[in-house]
């Protein structure tokens, strides 16, 4: 059922942080309407990719349904302001300006439904010397300053896959910049715009580091607790090539992990915090731990306050046994996914279905939202749907 369940949410087709956006709203029980392009096929490294609606692997589409509009075409135009009219809000993915040229403008929206949330999601955000330019994730983190601390002494800061950008300071930003709205508009029957910038999203990521930095706490990256500089907080390759994660950076959790690995040395318990021998201790711990495999250390350590953690790949993580006993990831039309998350102990949140194909829904989802089947049928055949 979901604490969104009631609430109406158009999403306008796009890639990344919306998309993610939108489907973490619908696992939260909205209703969310995507309104995909009526041409999406992309091409990458000589594939044929919808990027737009992969079908079954757009994971990020569970749970909504797809109706495809021209929206080059003033009835296209009118069809999406008849969907607006009844949605609670709105997702824009497109760079600033995009929907205004459409038509669909926040002032428009606004104008034929004053309670809707319009949420729009970029790079940059909607005004600022850098708005109009166009960018990915990686460009976003380094001008917020969240790249720089990634990575390791001596070596290029680590593109961490889109994470940060696009889905921490953009899809979850987002997200609850629309659920605050949604809950202020029920008071005021008021909506409003919504500026997220994944650039500033990524900088509020970083927010405890940007303290410690200002007080001197934070050194250059690599050197660091929390950043792979100490020896103590690391990955750490095992016999067989794979790997394991320690963080025991509490002194008991850490003189656990010392009497386990039956350690007795008292420079390596008495300088857990002496940065200037980490480079020497993570040395000793790199030998150690090459002496046994992955599973000989889960046998060791696994579950014991040490904050150890095997390193597990796509295959391995569904299958692992905390995650299976949670039911933390699910299976859906062949496709193993994450399961919503966080959980509610009464409204219950659930995927309403596998993720459409581009269209899919036309005529059942126009007409729950208003439209005549005849409206419809004479639509599709205009082929404005």
């Amino acid at each position: 059922m979901g604490p969104l369940q009631g609430v109406k949410i158009v999403e306008f087709a796009g890639i990344g942080p919306g998309p993610l956006c939108g489907m973490m709203l619908a696992d939260l029980g909205a209703e969310v309407l995507r309104i995909d392009r009526k041409n999406p096929v992309k091409h990458y490294a000589g594939q044929k990719w919808d990027s737009y609606n992969p079908g079954r692997f757009g994971v990020l589409n569970r749970g909504k349904q797809s109706v495809t509009v021209d929206l080059k075409t003033a009835a296209g135009i009118d069809t999406a302001l008849r969907l607006i009219e009844r949605a609670d809000a709105l997702i824009d993915p497109f760079r600033p300006g995009v929907m205004e040229k459409l038509g669909l403008g926040p002032e428009v929206c606004l104008a034929r439904n004053p309670k809707l949330v319009f949420g729009r999601m970029t790079g940059f955000g909607q005004d600022g010397p850098l708005a109009m330019a166009a960018g990915h994730d990686l460009n976003y983190i380094a001008l917020s300053g969240a790249l720089h601390i990634i990575g390791r002494p001596n070596e290029k800061p680590v593109p961490p896959i889109n994470f940060v950008g696009d889905y921490g300071g953009g899809a979850c930003m987002l997200a609850i910049g629309i659920t605050a709205a949604l809950y202020e508009a029920r008071g005021s029957g008021k909506g409003q715009v919504i500026d997220s910038a994944m650039s500033e999203g990524s900088g509020l990521l970083a927010a405890m580091m940007y303290g410690m930095h200002a007080q001197g706490a934070w050194q250059p990256k690599g050197h660091n607790r929390i950043d792979g500089g100490a020896h103590f907080y690391d990955v750490y390759e095992c016999s067989d090539g794979k790997f394991i994660t320690l963080a025991p950076a509490e002194p008991q959790f850490y003189a656990l992990l010392l009497d386990l690995l039956g350690l007795h040395d008292e420079d390596l318990r008495q300088e857990q915090m002496n940065d200037a021998r980490w480079p020497e201790f993570k040395s000793r711990f790199e030998a150690i731990f090459r002496t046994r495999t992955r599973d000989q250390w889960c046998e060791l350590l696994e579950g014991t306050d040490v904050c150890f953690a095997p390193m597990l790949d796509f295959d391995e993580a569904p299958r692992h046994p905390h995650n299976a006993a949670r039911k933390a990831f699910i299976e859906i039309d062949g496709v193993i996914q994450p399961a919503p998350t966080p959980r509610f102990s009464r409204t219950v949140s659930e995927v309403r279905g596998r993720p459409p194909e581009a269209g899919e829904n036309n005529r059942e989802a126009l007409v729950a939202w208003g439209f005549a089947a005849s409206e419809v049928e004479a639509l599709i055949a205009a082929g404005t749907v």
